[in-house]
């Protein structure tokens, strides 16, 4: 299990120089966009926010470990290999949003982003990851705003995955709170050529790029080849026993 988030009560906020022309997205850095928040006194209400999401992580999180648990039992072996979860930090957050053209607010934060918390449940096999997100979506404490199947319909590159962006309650001193949660169901061989994809995309001035991106999409639908022979044979096992 791989747990990336940032404490946001540690952060070392400090006092801005300038004004907000100061900032230029293609220079600006975490302690700009934390210089932001503090020129825009929401310092306070962001470190409050990104609790939540951390809360909002921790709910599904535990969802999903129960589930392991009971569907062990039941079936003999766990549906899920790893969980990795994360919370974007300040920098993505403001990124995200300057590239839809809209402000960098706490406001905007919550209206316009559906990605702050992510949760990525990386499964064996295919049919694992509809069993889980259907056990998952079911329950009655969850309202799923967005499906979008990747696996069924991968996209050009040959990216497979499940996406979903699902509401859960937090349960604070004083009241209850839905929070926006990503969700991404994996098998182990779509997480492998997603990671190495992901790290090869940003490289820069690529000689052959066209033929690099074939290759891409070979290499995916190769795996989705073998994800689906893997399920297979497990089923002929499970058959004989």
């Amino acid at each position: 299990m791989a747990v990336e988030h940032l404490d946001y009560s540690k952060m070392n906020f400090t006092g801005i120089t300038g004004g907000a022309n100061k900032y230029n997205t293609e220079e600006i850095t975490q302690v700009d966009v934390e210089k932001l928040l503090k020129m825009k006194d929401q310092i306070e209400g962001f470190r409050v926010m990104m609790m939540k999401y951390d809360c909002a992580l921790s709910e599904i999180r535990t969802k999903l470990d129960v589930l392991n648990k009971d569907l062990a039992l039941r079936n003999k072996r766990n549906p899920f290999e790893a969980i990795k979860m994360r919370i974007k930090t300040p920098l993505s957050i403001y990124n995200k949003l300057e590239s839809k053209g809209v402000e960098f607010t706490l406001e905007n934060i919550e209206k316009e982003l559906s990605d702050i918390a992510g949760i990525r449940v990386i499964c064996s096999f295919v049919d694992d990851i509809y069993m889980l997100a259907d056990c998952l979506t079911k329950q009655d404490d969850i309202r799923v705003i967005q499906r979008k199947d990747y696996i069924k319909k991968p996209k050009s590159s040959g990216y497979r995955s499940l996406h979903l962006i699902i509401e859960i309650p937090i349960f604070l001193t004083q009241d209850k709170e839905y929070m926006k949660v990503e969700v991404q169901f994996r098998t182990i061989a779509m997480d492998f050529w997603a990671s190495l994809e992901h790290k090869m995309k940003y490289k820069k001035d690529i000689e052959n790029a066209d033929v690099i991106t074939e290759d891409l999409k070979f290499s995916a639908d190769l795996i989705n080849q073998i994800d689906m022979r893997m399920q297979q044979i497990r089923e002929k096992i499970d058959e004989t026993e």
